[in-house]
């Protein structure tokens, strides 16, 4: 029985996100450099959206670029940019194809201008597509986030909007820029870190972490469905016994 047949398709995590690392570290091994792996972390990319959509995961995000990414050398930079570019103008025909609706979420006013254009552009041409939510996270951070959603609701409890004893979770969430896509049941890290890296902190509050070893180059089809199986392998309790779980 391959992977993919060990995949009970009634217990898919609704929403897996994705921490993406390693790219730089697979360039080194094999003599290149931190471009060339960028570059190769394209194809991974683009299998896991594709094993994704085949599955049926209704949402997607992808880690692509955080605020602390901007610290990095120009050249790199200005190479992930143009990949990122470059990217969105070959893939936007398969995944109108593909039914695939893609959103970002991010701090867009550091962009470039023809990285911005083109990314709204994608986002517009998909917008009527029904199937499988591609997030891309460029240029963010969860710190950003948060700070930007306490901000816009201080500006409103100062102009008499928002009442101050109705800000709850609930509330709070609204303010979020990941407001309306549900939270990760499994967040994916690859490279062997363990932490999560300023990312989706408040969205991750109960997912299921599964981190690898693999680099994000070699990460592939057979690494997602592994860890997908991990995933269904676990008791999510959200707080409660076993016991509570178990008389649902």
């Amino acid at each position: 029985m391959s992977l993919r047949e060990k995949i009970d398709t009634q217990k898919l995590p609704v929403h897996i996100a994705v921490i993406m690392d390693g790219n730089g570290r697979w360039a080194m091994q094999h003599g290149k450099d931190r471009i060339f792996g960028h570059q190769q972390g394209v194809e991974a990319v683009r299998k896991i959206i594709e094993a994704s959509a085949e599955l049926g995961i209704r949402y997607l995000t992808l880690y692509a670029f955080s605020t602390e990414n901007w610290g990095r050398p120009d050249d790199e930079v200005s190479a992930l940019m143009g990949i990122m570019v470059q990217s969105l103008n070959n893939e936007t025909d398969t995944l109108l194809k593909n039914n695939i609706k893609l959103t970002s979420v991010g701090d867009f006013d550091r962009l470039a201008g023809d990285v911005r254009e083109r990314l709204f552009e994608t986002i517009r041409l998909t917008s009527g597509s029904t199937g499988m939510n591609l997030v891309v996270a460029l240029s963010y951070s969860s710190r950003w986030e948060i700070t930007g959603a306490a901000r816009k609701i201080a500006s409103e409890v100062k102009s008499g909007a928002l009442n101050l004893e109705s800000i709850n979770e609930i509330e709070f969430e609204k303010y979020l820029s990941t407001h309306g896509v549900p939270d990760p049941d499994l967040m994916i890290r690859t490279s062997g870190e363990l932490r999560i890296s300023n990312f989706l902190l408040w969205q991750l509050a109960y997912s299921e972490l599964y981190f690898t070893e693999k680099l994000w180059p070699d990460f592939g089809k057979e690494d997602l469905y592994s860890a997908i199986i991990d995933f269904q392998n676990r008791e999510r309790r959200f707080g409660k016994t076993s016991e509570q779980v178990l008389e649902k």
